[in-house]
């Protein structure tokens, strides 16, 4: 990690989550406990048997918002960060949609009258259904690929470029949901759940996006370093 990270291993991991407090879904992602004292975060990551250079290496990446991480690829533990992406998934399709869709129905109007409230919907399980799709293919065919990679088997002439090609954020539907809500759906009353509900949408989609430059960004290029080994 360069000199110019902003957190280093004999940082308190205290400190570094009251500094960025959206750093607990990397915290989750790693299967780092709290209830951590005064450790720092080698200590802590040592507790769990975490390598911390790839915990440190997303870290710096997500706070630093620098997409030139090439240099960084080289100490980065495979298993460690497919993990992290294993566990995002997770978090996005059995958690965080899911919670946001229940939210969703019980703040607006669900009534056969209401078109819009069934638009809402619609455009929500449309949006969470694409990020299924794009996540199940990830498990299926990238995240196999690697295990297969790092264990020297026949990757039936797949490529990581393949993937990278065709990795596009998935926003277009979620643009058209949150339009939606904002411009057209005429809520009544209490407004509290409806904006908790689009609050939610709104962190999930920043989520989303930080996720996604993780992968172009630290797991392509750590991927295609693992190919030119194995050529």
């Amino acid at each position: 990690m360069h000199n110019t990270s902003k957190y280093a291993p004999t940082d308190k991991m205290s400190d570094l989550i009251c500094g960025d407090y959206t750093l607990l879904q990397v915290l989750s992602r790693f299967d780092l406990p709290l209830g951590f004292g005064d450790k720092t975060v080698q200590e802590v990551c040592q507790e769990n048997e975490v390598d911390c250079y790839t915990f440190l290496a997303v870290v710096n990446f997500l706070t630093e918002e620098n997409d030139r991480m090439e240099d960084n690829v080289q100490g980065l533990s495979m298993p460690s960060l497919m993990n992290y992406l294993k566990q995002a998934h997770t978090y996005f399709l059995d958690f965080c949609l899911p919670t946001i869709r229940r939210k969703l129905i019980e703040a607006i109007d669900c009534s056969t009258e209401n078109k819009v409230a069934f638009l809402i919907l619609k455009f929500f399980d449309q949006y969470a259904g694409e990020v299924r799709k794009h996540m199940d293919y990830e498990g299926k065919m990238v995240f196999t690929y690697v295990d297969n990679l790092m264990a020297g088997r026949d990757t039936n002439g797949y490529s990581i470029s393949q993937f990278a090609r065709h990795h596009d954020p998935i926003n277009e539907t979620l643009t058209e949901l949150k339009n939606i809500i904002i411009k057209y759906y005429p809520s009544q009353g209490n407004n509290h759940l409806l904006n908790a509900a689009l609050f939610d949408i709104f962190s999930c989609e920043q989520d989303l996006a930080s996720h996604c430059r993780v992968e172009d960004y630290l797991f392509v290029p750590a991927v295609r370093k693992l190919e030119k080994e194995g050529k």
